[in-house]
This record gives C-alpha cells, sequence and structure tokens, in this order.
C-alpha cells in the first residue's frame, strides 16, 4: 500500500509539473478580432530559448502570430528573486476569427489554452454607447431608492425608476480570475476589454513581476474607439477621476492605485469630455493638495491640448458654452461629495467645495457635448458613492446616490428618445452583502431602539414624503424609515439612524492596529455593540460574490440576456458599434 502511496504523489507532482507554465491571455478567453494585446508565457524554471516550443493550432507559432516573441532568461521579482523564464510578444494582433489553442512546451512544464477570436456585425446598430455604471449597485440600493423616492401604498410602488423599465435585462457575473470576490477594478475592466483579471488590475492580466506597468495588456474600449472609428468619448464620475471604473476606459496597470500613471493615460487616450474629481494628482508636488511624486502639470498638459477647464459648476456650464470641443472638469481634490450631503446637509467636504455639479448636470452636459459629433459618442457614467458609501456602512447616503444614478439614467433615456440610435447599458460593477431587513419606527415604545424594529407586518411602510416633487425624500430621518443592514463589516455600533453629522466611520485602529467599533457612536441612545464578522484589519464592510443585475434598451441591447460574464458585455457593446466587421 506505502508504495501505490508514493507511485500516486509522484504521478500527482508530476502532473503538477507538467502545467506549470501561465498564458496569457488565460484559458477560455475572447478577443476582439483585430484588437491588439500582449501575448505572454511564464515558465516556473529557468529554462534555454531552444528548449522552448510554443505552437498556435498546432503550427509554430511565428507563422500565426507573423513575429517572434522576446526571450528572458530570468524574470526576476522582490529582492532579485528569480521567478523562471518567459516569452513576451507586444501588441499582437489576430484578424480572423476562430478558435485558437496555444500549447507552450519547455522540458517538464507544459500549458495549453484555447482563445475565441470573434468578430462583429458589419453594420453598426448603434451610433451612440451610454454605459452608466452604480459603483456597488446591489437589488437592496435599487429597491430602497424606489420607496424613499417613490413611496409605497398597500403593497404597490407608487412609481418606478428610469432604470426599472429598460427592457432587455441579464445576470452578470463578477469573480476574478484568482478569487470569487471581486474589486471595482478587475470588474470595470472586464466591462470596458472583453478580458477578465485580478483585483486590482485594469487593463492587464496580472502576472507576476513586481513592476505594475509591464504586465500584459489589453486594448480598452476607448483605444478601440480610437483606433476604428472617429467618435468621441465621455467620462463622468463622482469619484476621482484616476478611480478604478472610471480609470478602466483608458487605463493599464496592475495597481490601481497608480494613480499619478493614470492621469497620464487619460491624456494618452484624450476623452473629449472628462468630469469628475481627483485634481490633486493633476498638480505638481509642490503645488498645495498635490499627490504626485514629480513635478508634472497635468491641468497645463490638458489645456495645452485643447481642454477648457472647469472647477466648480458655474464655470462647467461657461464651458460648454466655448465649443472648444474638449472639457476638463475637476471638482475636488479627491472624491465629490454625495448626493445627501451636498444638496441637503452640507456636510462632509461641501464647505470646502461647496459648488460641486451633480451627477445628472454632469450627464447632460457630456451628453450635450459629445452629441456634437455627426460620428456619434461613448460616455461612461458612474455613480461612484453608492459603494463608498456602502464600505462603511452608510446605507442612507448610498440609497440616496442610487436615486441620483437613476435621475442620470432618466437623463440618458430622455436623449435616447430624440436619438433611437443609442444603445443604453445601466448595471453595477460589483454588490455589497446589504438587504433591506424592514422599517425602524421611533413611535414604538420602548428604549431600546432594537424593540423599534420592525420585521414582516409589523414593518409596515416607510413615512417619506416628497412634497416638493424633486424625486428626494424631503428627509431622511422620518419616524418610520427603512431599515437596512449588512451582512458583512468590523465591528460597529448599529444607531437604527441616518448619520445626519457626516459619513459613518464605522471603526478605528487600536494601538494593535485593529480595527475596532468607533466609540463616537457608542453613546447615541439605544445604539447596539454589533459584533464584526471580517479580518480585524478591515475598517469597512466588503463587496459581496453575488451576480448583479443589468438592463438595457436600445439598438444592440438584445444581445443582452440570461446569465452573462462581464467580459461578455464588452462583447455586446462592439457588435453594437460594429468594430470587427468581417473582412473578405
Amino acid at each position: 500500500m506505502r508504495k501505490v502511496l508514493l507511485a500516486l504523489a509522484a504521478t500527482t507532482m508530476l502532473a503538477g509539473a507538467a502545467q506549470a507554465a501561465t498564458v496569457y491571455p488565460l484559458d477560455r478567453a475572447t478577443i476582439l478580432a483585430g484588437s491588439p494585446f500582449d501575448f505572454k508565457v511564464e515558465f516556473d524554471a529557468s529554462v534555454k530559448p531552444e528548449d522552448v516550443k510554443v505552437t498556435v493550432n498546432g503550427q509554430d507559432y511565428k507563422a500565426v502570430f507573423g513575429s517572434e516573441a522576446s526571450f528572458v532568461a530570468e524574470e526576476k521579482g522582490k529582492d532579485d528573486k528569480v521567478l523562471g523564464s518567459a516569452l513576451i510578444l507586444r501588441d499582437l494582433v489576430l484578424a480572423t476569427p476562430g478558435d485558437y489553442t496555444i500549447e507552450a512546451v519547455a522540458g517538464p512544464e507544459k500549458k495549453a489554452v484555447t482563445w475565441t477570436v470573434y468578430g462583429t456585425a458589419d453594420q453598426a446598430k448603434a451610433k451612440n454607447v451610454i454605459f452608466l455604471i452604480g459603483d456597488g449597485l446591489s437589488v437592496a440600493h435599487r429597491t430602497a431608492a424606489r420607496i424613499m423616492s417613490k413611496g409605497m401604498t398597500e403593497g404597490k410602488a407608487n412609481g418606478r425608476l428610469a432604470m426599472d423599465d429598460l427592457d432587455r435585462m441579464a445576470f452578470i457575473g463578477t469573480a476574478s480570475t484568482e478569487a470569487v470576490a471581486t474589486d471595482s477594478a478587475n470588474t470595470m475592466s472586464a466591462y470596458m476589454t472583453g478580458h477578465k483579471t485580478a483585483v486590482n488590475a485594469l487593463g492587464v492580466y496580472a502576472d507576476r513581476t513586481p513592476d505594475t506597468l509591464d504586465d500584459p495588456k489589453v486594448e480598452t474600449l476607448a483605444e478601440a474607439l480610437r483606433r476604428q472609428t472617429k467618435k468621441s468619448i465621455g467620462i463622468v464620475a463622482t469619484s476621482e477621476i484616476q478611480d478604478a471604473t472610471p480609470a478602466a476606459v483608458v487605463a493599464h496597470t496592475r495597481k490601481r492605485a497608480d494613480k499619478a500613471q493614470i492621469t497620464g493615460m487619460m491624456l494618452d487616450v484624450q476623452p473629449e469630455v472628462v468630469l469628475g474629481g481627483g485634481s490633486a494628482y493633476f498638480l505638481g508636488k509642490d503645488t498645495p493638495g498635490s499627490k504626485r511624486k514629480d513635478d508634472k502639470d497635468y491641468i497645463k498638459a490638458f489645456q495645452d491640448a485643447g481642454y477648457t477647464l472647469a472647477t466648480d459648476k458655474d464655470e462647467l456650464v461657461k464651458a460648454a458654452g466655448t465649443n472648444t470641443g474638449k472639457i476638463l472638469g475637476l471638482f475636488h481634490t479627491g472624491n465629490m461629495d454625495t448626493a445627501l450631503d451636498r444638496k441637503f446637509l452640507k456636510k462632509g467636504t461641501v464647505e470646502k467645495f461647496p459648488n460641486q455639479p451633480g451627477l445628472v448636470e454632469m450627464t447632460e452636459l457630456a451628453l450635450g457635448e459629445l452629441s456634437k459629433n455627426p460620428e456619434g459618442f461613448f460616455l461612461m457614467v458612474e455613480a461612484a458613492n453608492i459603494d463608498k458609501m456602502s464600505h462603511p456602512l452608510d446605507w442612507d447616503r448610498a440609497v440616496v446616490d442610487t436615486i441620483e444614478f437613476d435621475k442620470a439614467v432618466a437623463a440618458a433615456r430622455a436623449f435616447a428618445e430624440k436619438n433611437p440610435d443609442t444603445l443604453i447599458v445601466v448595471t453595477g460593477d460589483h454588490t455589497h452583502g446589504v438587504s433591506i431587513i424592514g422599517t425602524v419606527d421611533d413611535e414604538k415604545e420602548g428604549d431600546e431602539m432594537r424593540a423599534k424594529v420592525g420585521t414582516y407586518a409589523d414593518a409596515g411602510f416607510p413615512n417619506y414624503a416628497d412634497a416638493d416633487g424633486d424625486g428626494y425624500p424631503d428627509k431622511i430621518d422620518v419616524s418610520r424609515r427603512l431599515f437596512l443592514a449588512g451582512n458583512n463589516g468590523p465591528d460597529h455600533y448599529e444607531t437604527f439612524r441616518p448619520k445626519l453629522d457626516g459619513p459613518f466611520v464605522p471603526a478605528v485602529q487600536n494601538e494593535k492596529k485593529e480595527y475596532v467599533a468607533n466609540e463616537a457612536y457608542k453613546d447615541v441612545p439605544g445604539a447596539v455593540l454589533v459584533t464584526g464578522n471580517i479580518p480585524r484589519d478591515g475598517d469597512s464592510g466588503v463587496h459581496s460574490v453575488d451576480d448583479v443585475v443589468l438592463q438595457a434598451g436600445g439598438p444592440g441591447s438584445e444581445g443582452f440576456k440570461g446569465y452573462m460574464e462581464q467580459s461578455d458585455v464588452y462583447r455586446v457593446i462592439v457588435d453594437a458599434l460594429a468594430l470587427a466587421p468581417a473582412k473578405p
């Protein structure tokens, strides 16, 4: 028996060694015909170039690819640790649709992957594409936004969200290439490139080298549009424009935190309209507030490239009247404030940045500018604070931003009604572990806030009101309000109330660098200590693995149905735009 076990172990080890090599793009990658990408093979051992054999559908790879890859004898990791040999071929283009089986062999190492190269329709179905993404948008956010904004009577909603009536729908899987869980970088990058990648990566496959800017690149949608069309490109976000979601439209880096470099990548592509926060990464290091480590002045660089600069709501309106064709709007050094703080409470950093435009204003202005191009446009609109407020479990701010996001969807739909050659896509990039449990009713008896939680029939209906008809509740601290709760997070105090003094900070570090419940909320009457369920180095809630909902309307939207991977969404968009028509 012992000999059998030893033989089995040896066989298992050999089987593992035979699959040690890694090939990028990964197995089952889908690649737009004619779209440049980087090909890389990583071997675990240092091998000789003459021992390496790579074939494509049984032929020598050079005959199919038309180029010879560079051989790297020894890739180095941290502390100059030798990682093994590699082959790298940059800017590879496969123009012919079909399945490509790549096999790489070097001694005992062997790896085979299959790619699907696809073409698109011969004729474009859509002239314009508006891609609206609620960062972290989960079903509970939508449900809460509908109830808070429209109200509910006898079990039926008193109105519908703009996104509710888009007639095509799909469930979208969000996992990264390395884990079931994900972040906004990988997820948005999959939407914008058609390739799934690792957490924190944008427009690249995450390889093993420590350099964050040398990983195998794949073409972004903005680059594909520049290569194939004369369409305009717009980016609108309430985050820093270098943040993961807007950055994914243009960027290539293993590390989403490379925000100074992402600013340069934005200039390389030059979207005609760029609106959001993040001015700190445009300013040279000696400028107060700068987060750069060099002297580069990217505001001047953008202006030299023909952009009109706007730094507040009034300047944005003026910029739209200059007809320069390019607008750079930077309304905050960091992320812009939430709709709740900006429009109503005047908390957060609103005092420092009092005249920030809202998501709807930025979307409408972008549509007005981009639509001047007779060739059409692609516009990405992100409601970033749905996610940024869901992390610290600040559900009221997240929901009010969902209402604002839906108003941006309404603006897009109004544009599409006048321009029916417009494809609208509305989705999230990932979800949060949030659900609506019921209500909190202050009029219920008892000193404990927990006793005021209503579930099942005891929940009743919230009493939000919208007397001014602006689509937002007149106040969020009503006497009977929705009770949202997260399924994960650090130790924190649940107050059962909206945070009117500013965004919620659920946990702070102790002397051991562990996150513990923030005692600033300990003495709020009725507050309850909630024991966390994530590692103690986490200061906020994390993303959930649940599918996101996608809804769409307009030409090409019929491609969205059933269950899809995020990389499949890209394929529907490029097909609608006919970016790889069949060639003789």
